[in-house]
Formats: structure tokens, sequence, C-alpha cells
């Protein structure tokens, strides 16, 4: 009797420990009983952080713009941002759900019960923040490794361009609207890392929509574009006469590296990498 009930304290004990709260970026309290067996995913850094984690097994959905790594592209796709199927969510029985503070079924899923967190990495600083908090979710210890993981391979980057080009003026265009990154964004922020000076401040906003003049007086020596991109930017006014555009220097990244790019989480430093090869002068091409 006595080690019977030793052993319901202890048991009572060992659940008390592995209970996990957070507050997710809404300010709103999480609370789960145990890190969660059975997630759902709505926003791609979010999937690539729990798999960066060590928990992509535990993954049963994913939004449908999830698709690294590869373990997640079998996996059942459930939406987008504005699309979400909550009625397959909910089938999928999860224990949690990830998505973004402006994702339009956050809601939807709490009112039917459904435990979320929204958490949404838009910072440098917000992807170590995030990388904390899913870890915590998880009950994993491997948060502070991973983070560090990247900041060298950004570091070790940015030592990969020579002093002759630090201060070249870049334009990172985001979408043919046109959006641009600006200074204050992720990507702004990875661009000043390596050693670039983006031409779009950040008084503008993170992703600001530009009249398109504005980046024929900015004058950019670099542009780098998503080639799915590219082409609009044949057409517009005087941008033949923009320095990238004149000498040849705009890199147009694949589908696959533009996903890297436009990603806060895991990848930052192949995404770093890749903004190097960049300024370099070893990814380019010219809109035809």
């Amino acid at each position: 009797m006595k080690k019977a009930w030793l052993l319901a304290l202890l048991l009572a004990l060992g659940g008390a420990q592995a209970a996990v709260e957070i507050h997710d970026d809404r300010g709103a309290l999480v609370t789960l009983p145990q890190p969660p067996r059975r997630i759902v995913s709505l926003l791609p850094s979010l999937t690539e952080t729990v798999c960066a984690l060590g928990a992509c097994e535990r993954l049963v959905g994913v939004d449908n713009y999830s698709n690294w790594p590869a373990a997640v592209q079998p996996l059942p796709h459930v939406g987008g941002l504005e699309d979400a199927s909550i009625e397959r969510i909910v089938a999928l029985q999860p224990d949690l759900v990830l998505l973004s503070t402006s994702s339009r079924a956050l809601g939807r899923l709490e009112g039917l019960g459904v435990r979320v967190a929204a958490l949404e990495p838009r910072t440098l600083a917000d992807v170590r923040r995030v990388m904390g908090k899913v870890g915590q979710l998880l009950g994993s210890g491997e948060a502070a490794r991973v983070m560090a993981g990247i900041e060298a391979g950004v570091d070790a980057a940015a030592r990969e361009l020579p002093p002759a080009l630090r201060g070249t003026t870049v334009y990172f265009e985001v979408n043919s609207a046109p959006y641009a990154a600006s200074e204050v964004s992720f990507i702004g922020e990875l661009l000043a890392r390596v050693g670039a000076a983006n031409v779009v401040p950040g008084r503008l906003g993170p992703f600001p929509k530009l009249n398109p003049e504005f980046v024929v007086r900015a004058d950019p020596q670099v542009i780098m574009v998503s080639d799915r991109h590219a082409q609009a930017m044949r057409d517009r006014p005087g941008w033949a006469g923009i320095r990238a555009l004149r000498d040849g220097r705009v890199c147009m990244f694949t589908a696959q590296q533009g996903d890297v790019l436009v990603r806060p989480g895991p990848r930052m430093a192949e995404a770093a990498q890749l903004m190097v090869h960049c300024l370099r002068g070893e990814l380019k091409g010219r809109p035809r």
C-alpha cells in the first residue's frame, strides 16, 4: 500500500513537472498539461522551428506553404493564412495549433476549444523569442543551441563579404506590387548583419508598398528579387537606368531560395549566405 501511494505521488509530481505554460504574442496565457504530441502548424517559419527543435514527428498537419524539411511534405495541408480549413484541423485532433497572430482561424479554433499559440516572428529578436517559446511548449532544451548555430552561421556569412563590398546599396523586393523589405524587417536586419546598406528606410514600415519612382531615385547598386517577380521590373518607367539593372547586378532567386530568404526561422544563416553570394556577384541575372 505504501509503495502504491509513493508511485502515485511520483506520477503526480512527474505530471506537474511536465505541464507547460507560455504567454503568446497576443499576451494570452497558453497552458498545456504536458508537451503536445499532436501539433498543427499554420505558418512555415513555425513548422521549420518545430522541426529544428527535433519535434518534426509531432506534426500531424501543416499549412499549404510549409514545404521544408522534406518530412513535412506528405502531411495533410490544411490551407493558409486566410483559408485554413477548420474542419480538417479539428479532425486531426491536435493538442496544439501554432499560428500567426493575424490568422483568421485563431478565434474559431479557440471557440471550439482547440488550444492555440499565436507566435509571429518578424525581426531577428522575434526569432530568438519564438524559438524559446516553441522550445518551452515542446519541452525541448534545444532552443539555445539552435539559436547559437543560427547566429554563428550569420556571422560566418558576414565574414565572407570582402571589405570593398561592405556598404553596397541594396533593394530587396518581396512582391511585384512592388513591396520591399525595409531596414526594420528581419530581411533588412540580415542585410545589415552581412554588411549591405538597405535603400528602403525603416520609417516606411517593415514591408512597405513603394512607388516605383522611389527605387529609381534610390538607384541601388544591387537588386535582390525572386525570379517569379523579376520580370515585372522590365516595364517600370525609368528602371532601365537603375545602376543594378544597367550593370546586371540583379540576383534572381529561385522559388526554393526565395522561401529561405523570406522565412524568419531556422534557415536564416542560409539566407545570409545567399545574400553574400549575391553581393559577391555569384548569383546574377537580368530580367528579360
